[in-house]
């Protein structure tokens, strides 16, 4: 950060490769830690701080909801978010004390994005992004047809003749008492 100016217009662009941080993850779908994660960068001076967009790619394995298979996928996502400068307006003055104010009143204090001298820390708002774009139901395949209810088996692999229709459902067995016999 440090080679981008404060004067409004400056930017900068930057790709890197980063590894993932821990505990990106919902109940069937992760970002493995430590595997990369390409980050395509634009940091731009504006007058409240520095404005980052781009995007990053992570890649991502779970099992898949339907048959219990293994994922593996890659997810992309779009960044944008806003670092403030710690000492941009002069302590004491009326004009920052209300735009404190005015801050306080619209925004939780973890939404807010502060510089830490000329750096800033891209994780929690990575974090964030990414752990919202990770499927809540990944797939293996967008046709995965999914697990037999009776046996289990992967209907992927049992093949167009697999069933069970011999089979009475056994919700219904207690009826069979009431059947009259024959003989």
């Amino acid at each position: 950060m440090r080679s981008l100016s404060r004067q409004a217009g400056s930017s900068r662009t930057e790709t890197r490769v980063a590894p993932a941080p821990t505990d990106l993850r919902l109940e069937m779908v992760s970002v493995p830690e430590g595997s990369d994660v390409e980050l395509l960068l634009k940091f731009d001076a504006v007058t409240e701080g520095v404005l980052v967009t781009g995007s990053a790619t992570a890649v991502i394995t779970g099992e898949c909801a339907r048959c219990l298979g293994p994922v593996a996928s890659t997810v992309t996502v779009s960044l944008l978010e806003l670092y403030q400068y710690q000492d941009d307006r002069p302590r004491g003055s009326k004009r920052q004390d209300n735009w404190q104010e005015e801050a306080d009143e619209s925004t939780d204090a973890d939404e807010v994005r502060i510089l830490n001298g000329d750096l800033l820390d891209l994780e929690p708002a990575f974090r964030d992004t990414v752990v919202l774009a990770l499927p809540i139901a990944p797939l293996c395949r967008d046709d995965c047809p999914g697990l037999c209810v009776t046996c289990g088996v992967p209907l992927a692999e049992a093949g167009p003749g697999h069933g069970h229709e011999d089979q009475p459902d056994p919700r219904w067995a207690g009826l069979e008492k009431l059947q009259p016999k024959e003989g």
